[in-house]
Order: structure tokens, then sequence, then C-alpha cells
């Protein structure tokens, strides 16, 4: 899939497209990824947050599942010929109402794994034609193929933060 030319995406999108240069690719690997870093941890683990305020890692794992759904729900509806401007999200109210440390981490990567599929699963389905559809997505118009390098970017920024910030100190 060709790179989205500027005006298929915002300019705060170039951060998550500026960080891979195959998002479907990305979109497969990060299943692995995914379950390497989140499959072997314990329940405390699976809570820690590296400074307050943050994200626990169950959260951050929520919410890449979130923007997976909300992604793929942008690429169907402006693939299948929506004109209706889609509304954006506030990934906190996301994160709060999704209750993530709630539950187990087996539970949340089950779930991301299933989303992810799907959003797999529609992308391959898509002729060269859809993917340049656009459309208007949180106030910014925004092709199909520039949502697969937004959602591959977002879940790539957010799983280098697992990996840079998240890492727990040996216990003393």
């Amino acid at each position: 899939m060709q790179r989205p030319q500027p005006g298929e995406y915002g300019p705060h999108h170039e951060r998550y497209i500026s960080l891979t240069d195959d998002p479907l690719l990305r979109l497969r690997d990060q299943r692995r990824e995914v379950v390497e870093l989140f499959g072997g941890l314990s329940p405390d683990e699976a809570g820690y947050r590296y400074a307050p305020g943050k994200w626990s890692l169950r959260q951050i794992l929520g919410h890449i599942t979130d923007g997976d759904r909300v992604f793929g729900f942008r690429a169907y509806c402006i693939a299948r010929g929506e004109t209706a401007p889609l509304p954006s999200f506030d990934q906190n109210v996301y994160v709060e109402g999704g209750r993530y440390d709630e539950r187990t981490m087996p539970s949340l990567i089950s779930e991301f794994l299933a989303v992810r599929e799907t959003l797999l699963q529609f992308y391959d389905s898509l002729d060269p034609e859809a993917l340049l559809r656009i459309g208007t997505a949180s106030d910014v118009r925004v092709s199909v193929r520039a949502i697969a390098w937004i959602a591959a970017g977002h879940a790539e920024h957010h799983l280098r933060v697992v990996r840079e910030r998240y890492r727990q100190p040996a216990p003393a």
C-alpha cells in the first residue's frame, strides 16, 4: 500500500504515519508483539503505571484496541461511501468507560486480537479505488489508506511507550 499523500490526512497524523513503511505488515506483526509484551504479566504488573496519572498497562492495551475499533469504523464508513462527517473520540473518556483495570490481561489480549483481525480482514477486502476514498473524521479529511497508516502508527507509538517507559525496576 503506497504512502498517503498530503491532503489525505491531517498534519497531526504525520507523527503516526512516519512510524511505518508498510502499515498492513506492521498491523500483522503487532499481534505477536502485543502477546509478547502483555502476555506474561502478572495482575500487579498489568496494573503498573510509570507515573501518577498515567495509564496502566491494561489501559494502554485497551486504548490500542479502542483505536483499532474507531479507525476501523472510520475506514469502513469512508470506504463504503459515507459522506457525513464522522465524530472524534476522547481517548480518556473511552479508557475510563472501558473499565480496563477491572479486566484480566488475557481477556484484553483476546479482544485486541479479535478487533485487529477484523481490521486486517477488512483492509484485505478493499480494492484500490476504495483505499483512495476520502471522508471526514474528527473534522479532518482522511483517506481509507491513510487510516491504515494511522492505525499502525498509533499502535506503534503506544507499543514504543510501553517498551521505553513501563519497564518496572527490578525488585529490591
